[in-house]
């Protein structure tokens, strides 16, 4: 078993999408680990803000099947691919590390560059993997949380409960 972070994040019915998507993970997967949920603005255009959190996975799948599984999780909750980067999503799952697997795998660029560079990503992950380092840089996500400054990007934790 691989231990696998997922950022998940929401702006269109975010609460009803977040609890279903995690909802639908579950099915596949016998326990998930949840950060806090935090709010954030958009980032890159104008829209409603984000609710996002990192999600915790154990897992044989390889990569490729899990990235697949996940973007039919997705499109079973209305999000089409070939959609703008920056724009208002259904729900949005990305792997953000795969074990300490690193490089293009199958597809997807592991580990994802976005950890470093927002804190609605790097925030929820240090929360629920303080101590683990990051597969590139080797240092812990708390490390890699204190050295950021985060301060033009607004964040901030909300009541989430699941299930």
């Amino acid at each position: 078993m691989t231990r696998v972070y997922l950022s998940f994040g929401s702006n269109i019915d975010r609460e009803r999408n977040i609890r279903s998507g995690l909802d639908a993970l579950a099915q596949h997967f016998s326990q998930l680990i949840l950060s806090p949920v935090y709010e954030s603005a958009a980032v890159g255009f104008d829209g409603e803000p984000f609710l996002n959190l990192v999600v915790a996975i154990d897992t044989d799948l390889a990569v490729g099947d899990l990235s697949s599984l996940l973007r039919a999780i997705e499109a079973d909750h209305g999000r089409t691919r070939g959609e703008k980067k920056f724009a208002s999503r259904t729900l949005d799952i990305d792997i953000l590390t795969y074990g300490d697997r690193v490089g293009l795998i199958d597809g997807v660029e592991l580990p994802r560059d976005e950890i470093l560079k927002h804190a609605f990503v790097l925030k929820p992950l240090a929360d629920i993997a303080p101590a683990e380092l990051h597969p590139v840089r080797g240092s812990s996500y708390t490390a890699l949380l204190a050295g950021k400054d985060f301060s033009a990007q607004s964040l901030w934790q909300v009541p989430f409960i699941w299930p």
